[in-house]
């Protein structure tokens, strides 16, 4: 087995272990209102629960040479944002989104995607998700780095669920029926599959 030592590698080394490693990953579609009110949309597979009480969830948002991305100042400027579960019918349009635009162009846009309103925040969603959450900021963290910051940690407080009809029943989420895709690495992305169950040890 080898043993590797990250300090001695270079951080696109690093990547690649750790994107290669840790599989699969759920990916969050996220919306953010820039000051201006330009809807950005970006995925982000850096994503995870964090409580389910209050139910909040992370995102880990990288930075490019020390420079924040759209998606992490306006979050941290507006405090609200919408995270949407990717799935197979609306993998490809997210992924148009993935493209570098200015700040002052939506990604929603390019990648033809629908905007619906909130409930309770002033962030629109996209109506091509089966799942969406409403989110308030709890925390902010910058992290990483050697002379700035190497990522923007955000958690972010669920107020509203936003859940297909058809993919819920008494409480509990059809994953077959969501459809979920999660990520690997390079430009792979992973379904499903073979689900098993085994019962946990009292």
């Amino acid at each position: 087995m080898l043993s590797i030592d990250p300090a001695k590698n270079t951080e696109r080394e690093n990547y690649k272990f750790l994107i290669g490693s840790i599989i699969p990953r759920p990916i969050a579609f996220v919306t953010t209102l820039s000051k201006d009110g330009v809807l950005n949309g970006a995925p982000f597979s850096y994503f995870n629960i964090v409580s389910s009480n209050p139910p909040m969830i992370s995102l880990s948002i990288q930075r490019s040479k020390g420079i924040q991305k759209d998606t992490a100042r306006n979050i941290i400027g507006s405090k609200e944002f919408v995270i949407h579960i990717v799935d197979e019918q609306n993998v490809e349009k997210v992924n148009e989104t993935a493209a570098s635009l200015p700040p002052d162009q939506s990604e929603i846009e390019l990648g033809k995607l629908t905007p619906v309103d909130s409930d309770k925040i002033s962030v629109p969603g996209v109506k091509e998700a089966k799942i969406r959450m409403e989110c308030i900021l709890e925390h902010s963290l910058e992290l990483g780095g050697l002379d700035s910051p190497g990522c923007d940690l955000i958690i972010g407080k669920v107020v509203q669920f936003h859940i297909e009809n058809s993919i819920y029943e008494n409480g509990r989420i059809d994953p077959r029926g969501l459809a979920a895709v999660s990520r690997l690495a390079g430009t792979n992305y992973a379904k499903i599959g073979e689900i098993f169950s085994i019962e946990r040890p009292n």
